[in-house]
């Protein structure tokens, strides 16, 4: 069942590299850097590094690793996720997928640990994105 919205970001793509191109399907890595609010009062910001391939149904699998902290760096999140993107016709890519959260925090992040997000993501043809994650209860 979901939950509460917990989790709103903004950000852009910072960088791409191919990883490969085994069977002629690329492999792509991509790293992103934004900002957002956790519980809409507590702002962190982060950074994700995260791989994708694209499926012969038009979709898009991928796989990332990202990490959350508060603006002053006092407290830590780490978070794992998964999705599948699809092309709008629109021209967004719009994502779905869920994200696992870790944190040895007591204070504020301290909410996150063992968490389960589920998320959307729209990204743009300029590498803008847009994420909101739902607690999976």
């Amino acid at each position: 069942m979901l939950g509460e919205l917990i989790y709103e970001s903004k950000g852009k793509i910072t960088g791409q590299r191919v990883l490969s191109i085994e069977n002629a399907v690329p492999k792509i890595e991509l790293s992103v850097k934004g900002k957002g609010t956790l519980n809409g009062s507590t702002e962190v910001t982060e950074i994700w590094t995260y791989w994708n391939m694209q499926r012969s149904n038009g979709t898009t699998y991928g796989e990332g690793q990202g990490v959350l902290t508060t603006i002053d760096g006092s407290e830590v999140a780490t978070a794992t996720g998964r999705g599948i993107g699809k092309l709008t016709n629109s021209g967004l890519n719009r994502w779905h997928g869920t994200i696992f959260f870790l944190t040895n925090s007591n204070d504020r992040l301290a909410f996150l640990n063992h968490l389960i997000g589920v998320n959307e993501d729209e990204v743009d043809a300029s590498g803008s994105y847009v994420h909101k994650s739902w607690e999976w209860k």
